[in-house]
């Protein structure tokens, strides 16, 4: 007998514990039955049974979750029992959602996005958009004047392939023919559009670094494209390999275009970020070129698409230039003529 209670003396947690356990007991029973009134408010709400919600719980929503709130605050503070902080941070943070959380579904979002916030977004950033198209401009013309001097620089920025200087006409017009035949192309397709993809995101993420590193991205892939041009106008070539690029370049190379604009704008925010923080700056910018992004990826994924496919079945290097420029066209048409008011903007 004097064991038992030995025992039971030894395993008795200290008066302390026992009393912030009472004191957590007390605190979860006083205020469970809103907990659970807000819980069921939200699982409706989150199942989309609105029906099921009556009009006095849909307006205690709102008091229901800072009540919730407010007691999280309480329970991290005083230091509960870890299972009740636990539930109340999934229920504030659920309720959150439902209270302030987004309203828009997926397809509202992509409507408004196409139908006009995409375009007020890019011409939200022409300034920057003037100064990609400058940069990739003159490297075109760097890598065009360096090869005229010296071709040993095309195989510096190109590297050894079929379309080199000295390759005579035959050849590098035979690197321009399609295939013919749609075998095989989804792969390539998506090869294509996998990297091209990269190189906008980079040139886009390095905007960051005060976009000094965009701007040499892009110098750095026109030039190659400069190199190029100037092989192809020395062998007489110029107008089928305008045709060959043009078919899918018009796209690519818009969307490369915005996606090192979105950059330099986000560096130019934070360089000269004027009364707000260098954080509020580019906070502000980086949404704002999100936008201009999510759009030059969905301009990549048609790139893809015509480089894998329209200029491997389609050789004419006039049908080719038609499809480059209708293309070319549309693109410019929806930038310009597409009113509409950047998304984050709205409510």
């Amino acid at each position: 007998m004097a064991l038992a209670l030995f025992r039971k003396d030894e395993i008795a947690p200290p008066p302390d514990i026992e009393a912030a356990s009472l004191r957590s007991d007390r605190f979860r029973l006083e205020r469970e039955t809103d907990w659970r009134r807000l819980e069921a408010i939200v699982e409706a709400l989150e199942k989309n049974r609105l029906r099921r919600i009556s009009d006095d719980d849909l307006l205690a929503l709102p008091v229901l979750y800072r009540q919730a709130a407010s007691s999280l605050a309480v329970a991290r503070e005083t230091s509960l029992d870890a299972a009740t902080l636990t539930y109340l941070e999934s229920l504030v943070r659920r309720a959150w959602f439902q209270v302030y959380g987004p309203r828009t579904s997926l397809f509202t979002w992509l409507r408004r996005f196409l139908g006009g916030g995409w375009s007020a977004a890019v011409r939200a950033i022409w300034l920057e958009i003037c100064i990609a198209l400058a940069v990739m401009i003159a490297g075109t013309a760097v890598g065009w004047l360096l090869v005229a001097r010296d071709s040993d620089w095309y195989f510096a920025l190109v590297g050894d392939d079929s379309r080199h200087p000295g390759a005579g006409r035959e050849a590098l017009a035979k690197t321009l023919s399609g295939t013919g035949s749609g075998e095989g192309l989804t792969v390539f397709a998506t090869y294509l559009f996998s990297n091209n993809a990269g190189v906008t995101i980079m040139a886009f993420a390095l905007g960051f670094a005060f976009g000094i590193p965009t701007l040499l991205l892009l110098v750095y892939n026109m030039v190659t494209l400069g190199a190029m041009l100037w092989v192809f106008v020395d062998a007489g070539l110029g107008w089928e390999f305008a045709a060959w690029l043009s078919i899918h370049g018009t796209t690519e190379l818009f969307a490369i275009l915005l996606g090192g604009a979105a950059g330099i704008h986000v560096g130019r925010s934070m360089a000269f970020p004027g009364d707000r923080s260098i954080l509020a700056a580019a906070s502000d910018a980086g949404r704002r070129a999100a936008q201009v992004m999510a759009g030059a990826v969905l301009m990549l994924v048609c790139a893809g698409l015509l480089e894998g496919y329209g200029r491997q079945l389609v050789e004419a290097p006039a049908a080719r230039a038609t499809i480059g420029g209708a293309m070319l066209l549309f693109w410019l048409g929806y930038f310009l003529l597409l009113r509409g008011k950047p998304q984050a903007a709205e409510s």
